[in-house]
């Protein structure tokens, strides 16, 4: 946390701004028991996550990539949004201000918080969305909370074989050591199928993979929230922005004249010097931070 003038001086113009962005990363999620794909190594079932996250992973191995969805969104589901989701749908509520959230996250707490839908824009998707993957179909489906998606799928919510034991290489006792519980063999009539296409066409995660590109509606309406007139501040909470378009974003808020505030457990030691201009750094945890520093607007949570 900073100083407390560095706080006073960061809530004077919290209080005087019209027009607020917020740029939110996984980082946010982690105290609501989400790792990040690097903060758990970037790994599952010594699976690189990226790896499986593309569109030639699920041409190849659908029932694979599925099997890795349906444990993201089951964690997702035992997961509660924490006071920094609360807070930014607190201030997603308010009137008197122009505000948009723009979430890099796909775990869909942002919107269980109880953040406004008109101003909320996840521009990487959610898990928790379906789409028919047949280039003749437009079937989406949104907010579908449902676990497992199909029976096939039961029991890859786990990650480990609790009752596996592997023995220690330095003791006579075996010690405990989790195993990976195996991958099933699923054929595509056992994934989730489109209720529309009468060809079984499967259906996959509402999701931006890498490699594909970002959904324009979303991003032309982010690009005109932030062209349209000046942002007074935007806060960068629990992401590095290094990634386009994320970076883009604060950039050319700053150009134009608008403040930065960054919320995160790892902050440039300048910024938190206060040696940038019209920028301050908050270290730690966003979700204790976020009710903290933005009290002035949202009140007490």
């Amino acid at each position: 946390m900073n100083s407390g003038k560095s706080l006073k001086e960061f809530q004077e113009k919290l209080t005087t701004s019209r027009r607020i962005v917020a740029l939110v990363g996984a980082g946010l999620s982690v105290s609501s028991g989400l790792p990040t794909f690097r903060g758990s190594q970037g790994l599952w079932k010594n699976f690189n996550m990226i790896d499986l996250a593309t569109p030639d992973a699920f041409y190849i191995d659908p029932g694979l990539v599925w099997q890795f969805y349906s444990w993201r969104r089951y964690n997702a589901l035992q997961a509660r949004p924490n006071k920094g989701h609360v807070a930014l749908a607190k201030l997603s509520e308010l009137d008197g201000i122009e505000y948009i959230t723009i979430s890099q996250n796909v775990d869909g707490l942002q919107r269980r918080a109880g953040h406004n839908k008109d101003n909320l824009y996840e521009i990487h998707g959610s898990i928790f969305e379906l789409r028919c993957t047949s280039f003749m179909c437009n079937f989406v489906a949104k907010d579908n909370f449902k676990h497992p998606l199909t029976p096939a799928l039961q029991g890859t919510e786990q990650e480990y074989d609790v009752k596996s034991r592997k023995r220690s290489l330095h003791e006579e006792d075996a010690s405990i050591s989790p195993q990976f519980k195996p991958i099933k063999e699923l054929s595509e009539e056992e994934l989730p199928q489109c209720p529309v296409c009468k060809d079984g066409s499967l259906l996959r995660p509402g999701v931006v993979w890498f490699g594909e590109p970002l959904p324009l509606g979303p991003i032309d309406q982010v690009d005109n929230f932030i062209e349209d007139e000046d942002v007074d501040l935007v806060l960068v909470i629990g992401t590095s922005g290094t990634v386009y378009p994320a970076n883009s974003y604060v950039d050319r808020i700053r150009a134009k004249g608008g403040s930065v505030a960054v919320f995160n457990t790892d902050i440039d030691q300048e910024i938190l010097d206060g040696k940038v201009s019209k920028t301050w750094g908050f270290k730690g945890d966003a979700a204790v931070l976020l009710p903290l520093t933005l009290k002035p607007l949202i009140g007490e949570l």
